[in-house]
């Protein structure tokens, strides 16, 4: 079972639509029981960084969050879940994250059309199982405001560029971040989520 943390931020519907297409059971919870006693866990994310990890706090969903990403359960953050789980974010002021990978998320430049709304293509860094099965220059689907902008360049697995290079894909071991939305993506959001879906034992 796949916990997809419910903490009032996220498009569950076509998130849990796609699991289903790979018969990867999920459930939306806010508790940490049942996160705690799942297989694998997703962070999805809409919204204002500042308000989700206060709606986080106030649940209580980041401690165990962290908690069980530390324990290598595989958990996967999309768009602004992916965002949380950084160090700082400056959307707004300047607020802490999860800190479950080192780095900031700042503003994207204002050299291109703010939000980024719309497909980019993937660049791949790196060759892991991730991005299996996902051919060079695929186009994704992204809609955000802000973007990882100092990161370790070692959990880099694919960039997109708009305005300079933004992280799409990061992992550090059992941890994976994706800014775009990959249940928006077609096939190969599909595929992403199905080798995520191939971490869990």
């Amino acid at each position: 079972m796949i916990a997809i943390v419910d903490y009032g931020a996220g498009n569950i519907k076509s998130l849990q639509f796609a699991l289903n297409k790979h018969n990867l059971e999920s459930t939306l919870t806010a508790d940490p029981e049942v996160i705690r006693d799942s297989k694998a866990v997703i962070v999805p994310g809409v919204g204002a960084f500042k308000d989700a990890m206060d709606s986080m706090n106030k649940l209580e969903l980041g401690k165990v969050i962290k908690e069980e990403a530390e324990k290598g359960k595989p958990t996967l953050g999309i768009c602004l879940g992916m965002q949380l789980f950084y160090e700082k974010s400056f959307e707004d002021g300047s607020w802490e994250g999860l800190g479950l990978l080192k780095g900031e998320v700042s503003r994207i430049t204002d050299s291109v059309k703010v939000p980024h709304m719309g497909w980019n293509t993937l660049n791949i860094k790196q060759d892991n199982p991730v991005v299996e099965g996902i051919e060079e220059e695929t186009y994704v689907y992204f809609v955000h405001s802000y973007a990882v902008s100092s990161y370790e360049e070692n959990t880099l697995t694919a960039s997109t560029n708009y305005g300079g290079t933004v992280p799409a894909i990061v992992q550090q071991k059992n941890i994976i971040g994706m800014q775009f939305h990959p249940e928006k993506s077609g096939a190969a959001g599909l595929r992403l989520l199905q080798n995520f879906g191939e971490m869990i034992s």
